[in-house]
Order: C-alpha cells, then sequence, then structure tokens
C-alpha cells in the first residue's frame, strides 16, 4: 500500500474514533481537530457515510452509525 493512502486510512480512522467518542460533532470541529481542510475532512466524512459508519443528522452535523466495527491497528 503507498504510504499516502496508509495516512489517509489512518486518518479516516482516527475521524471516526473522534466522532464516535463524542457523539455528534460539527465538521468545523473535525476541522479544528485534525488540521486539515474543510474539503480534505469532507472527502473523508464522505468514505465513512459510504461505508455507513457515520451520517448527518442536520447540516453540518456528523455523528456514528450504530454499524458494529472492528478497529484494528
Amino acid at each position: 500500500m503507498k504510504p499516502s493512502t496508509n495516512r489517509m486510512l489512518t486518518r479516516i480512522k482516527s475521524v471516526y474514533m473522534f466522532i464516535n467518542e463524542r457523539g455528534t460533532v460539527t465538521t468545523q470541529q473535525l476541522v479544528d481537530e485534525f488540521g486539515i481542510t474543510p474539503r480534505t475532512i469532507q472527502r473523508d466524512l464522505n468514505v465513512l457515510a459510504y461505508n455507513d459508519l457515520v451520517h448527518s443528522p442536520t447540516r453540518g452535523k456528523w455523528a456514528t452509525t450504530k454499524k458494529k466495527v472492528k478497529l484494528t491497528s
């Protein structure tokens, strides 16, 4: 796997864990926490949403779904 792909997957996993720990978060909170652009965080959220791991109950806010996830290192 390319280093850039590995870095992206690690970041997406961290985003998921951050949302899961806090319940509901805003896109801006994610931007501030991870120090990345709003566009990059949106791409990460799209990957998570596509895999039914997060959803947006209201515009700009994100929460995890009830889907079971096995997190590995």
